[in-house]
């Protein structure tokens, strides 16, 4: 039983978790080498639980509950107690096992390390300790008090205990866990890069201007945000980071190829929300609108809905090849998706409503177009077509 938890890292995501297994009734302790950090961690969870008091969330007793779980701690021997801990730093390797290898001196030899890493190897990761076995990956979305997805994902040399004892915290946690192999992006990080890779290349082809291609994705596919609203809202220098590791990691297949757009945005400085411009433009105020922008081919009028099926194909696709590789279930890929990052359905449901055959016929256009191994059809989809096979 998880009661004694510790948290490396104040940032957003950092506090974020805490607060989560503070309101599950533990005993966390927030670890930062910044006082300033944690000041403001202690700051912004009392904004955060009055809102909570004021919309009738939670009563006065229960804001003072949560907030007296979590301590806040600049030295690193204060998680010695801890049955857990989770960080969630800088997304930098070296960085990481270097806090790993020193944070287990300190800790029991029962306790669990955990990263909350996006897209780095957890087997990397692990193999900074000496006990390798107690490492997996635990990884939230952000807002981690909010999001409902965990991903969690065990290294090769994770034990079945840590695995198991993981999860079932996870769902002690009220959060739904996914389980994911080690392999780059997990889950959501790599099924969801269609979702900004084709929209970019849509553009880059001149089909749609940024507004468009966002309005074909609400408008026909129930999407909340489109692919340039949602760059924007992350942040299009760690977007297009994650494309390049993910990219990169995958030995450069020309599937997660990053696009010289984003890269280009991301050089000027035009990185969204955060910097007032982006493919979008945004007041102080955070109003967003729209860029004067062009279709160079726009002698051709592309409907929404060929846009719509030309990303969504391509996210199955991905979503397919994903359970061919065994990364992880049917379930938790479509859970993963609609939990993780708000996709109005699960992309193998989709697969299964739209129909394998159409998949494979949209794939295979796609490919006799560009002959691009990009548009690559995924065995698995191929397969389940010929023994007329659904997901669900």
């Amino acid at each position: 039983m998880i009661k004694k938890v510790g948290i490396i890292g104040g940032g957003t995501m950092g506090s974020g978790i805490a607060q989560v297994a503070a309101t599950a009734g533990c005993s966390v302790k927030l670890y930062d080498t910044k006082i300033e950090a944690l000041e403001k961690a202690k700051a912004d969870l009392k904004k955060i639980m009055a809102r909570l008091v004021e919309k009738g969330k939670i009563d006065s007793e229960e804001k003072e509950r949560i907030q007296n779980n979590i301590k806040y701690v600049n030295s690193l021997k204060e998680l010695k107690d801890s049955d857990v801990t989770i960080e969630a730093i800088v997304e930098n390797l070296d960085v990481k096992k270097n806090v790993f290898s020193t944070l287990e001196k300190f800790v029991s030899d029962d306790c669990i390390i955990a990263s909350n890493t996006s897209s780095l190897s957890i087997a990397s990761i692990a193999s900074s300790l000496q006990k390798p076995e107690r490492c997996i990956g635990i990884h939230f979305f952000n807002p981690a008090p909010l999001m409902k997805l965990v991903e969690v994902i065990p290294a090769i040399q994770t034990s079945e205990e840590t695995l198991k004892t993981s999860v079932k915290t996870i769902k002690d946690w009220g959060k739904i866990a996914a389980v994911a192999k080690d392999t780059p992006g997990f889950i959501v990080n790599r099924v969801a890069r269609p979702f900004y890779g084709e929209a970019l290349r849509i553009y880059e082809e001149g089909m749609a201007s940024f507004s468009e291609i966002d309005s074909a994705m609400k408008e026909v596919g129930g999407f909340r945000m489109g692919p340039f609203e949602l760059m924007d809202f992350i942040g299009n220098d760690v977007n297009y980071t994650v494309t390049e590791t993910v990219f990169e990691a995958f030995y450069f297949d020309p599937r997660y190829k990053p696009s010289f757009t984003q890269k280009r945005f991301a050089e000027a400085g035009y990185l969204g929300r955060k910097s007032g411009k982006g493919y979008y433009n945004y007041s102080e105020n955070g109003q967003m609108s729209v860029r004067a922008q062009s279709r160079t081919n726009s002698e051709q009028k592309f409907s929404t809905e060929t846009i719509f099926e030309r990303i969504l194909v391509m996210l199955i696709n991905e979503a397919a090849d994903a359970l061919f590789w065994n990364i992880a279930s049917a379930e938790d890929i479509d859970n993963a998706m609609t939990k993780g990052v708000n996709y109005p359905k699960g992309l193998l449901t989709w697969a299964d409503e739209k129909g394998i055959d159409w998949c494979v016929k949209k794939m295979d256009e796609l490919y006799e177009e560009y002959h691009e191994d990009r548009y690559r059809c995924s065995p698995l989809l191929r397969k389940m077509n010929r023994e007329n096979k659904t997901f669900f």
